[in-house]
């Protein structure tokens, strides 16, 4: 399990300082975009403290630190031109990151299957990001991510942001591209989770390395979110 000691941080460049001092954020170009896009934008209360916090319908951004670790496993693969697809976008933090890593010449779906919560992703963005979302460098769709989204497959990156299955990760390694990395945190049987990354190589095998223990709100349909609270157990900890 990832833990780091927790002051409260006042804005987003201490923030960003504390992660990389820690050895979290190694490569450059993860400390400036995450500079850029501000998680401040995406969250208004907390915003800077790192763990988990809720953003409404049942969700949370996750904490700091596990953006980081995202981008970093995925770093040599979010080059511009580039094809993300984000699952489970949520407050659209790492989308607008992730947008910004690939470029003018790239391309970014973020996909999220409350339409409350995709109308609140494209809003934090247009707060600083809006020319992503006008050039539609950067699309934040409503829709079931844990199919994938087939428009702009292959990609060469895919993140998801929710606990899935085995079978949820299978799907979404086929819209991988050779040579492309998925980084999800996998359900293996309740209250254990992994923090996986998988790559698809040149021969198109499937591979796996698992990185950490962690805790994520589950991937489930639309209906079950709504109805089922789910973010506590993961406030300090995701």
């Amino acid at each position: 399990m990832a833990f780091l000691f927790r002051p409260l941080l006042q804005n987003n460049a201490d923030l960003i300082e504390k992660l990389s001092n820690s050895g979290i954020i190694k490569h450059k170009e993860i400390q400036d975009v995450m500079l850029m896009v501000d998680r401040g934008d995406f969250i208004t209360f907390n915003s800077y403290q790192d763990n988990a916090q809720p953003i409404g319908h049942n969700a949370t951004i996750s904490a700091p630190h596990m953006h980081a670790y995202a981008l970093e496993y995925l770093h040599d693969v979010l080059q511009p031109g580039h094809y993300v697809l984000d699952v489970g976008s949520g407050s659209g933090y790492l989308s607008a990151c992730f947008a910004h890593l690939v470029g003018a010449k790239g391309k970014v779906v973020g996909i999220e299957h409350i339409y409350e919560l995709t109308a609140i992703s494209i809003n934090n963005v247009n707060k600083h990001h809006a020319k992503l979302l006008q050039t539609k460098q950067l699309e934040l769709i409503t829709g079931d991510g844990r199919n994938g989204y087939m428009k702009h497959a292959p990609y060469h990156a895919i993140h998801v942001g929710a606990a899935a299955t085995p079978q949820v990760a299978e799907i979404l390694c086929k819209q991988l591209r050779e040579g492309g990395k998925m980084v999800i945190p996998v359900e293996l049987h309740q209250q254990t989770q992994i923090f996986r990354v998988y790559t698809k190589e040149k021969d198109g095998k499937v591979t796996f390395k698992d990185m950490m223990d962690v805790m994520y709100v589950p991937l489930t349909d639309q209906k079950e979110q709504r109805e089922t609270n789910q973010f506590v157990k993961t406030l300090m900890t995701t």
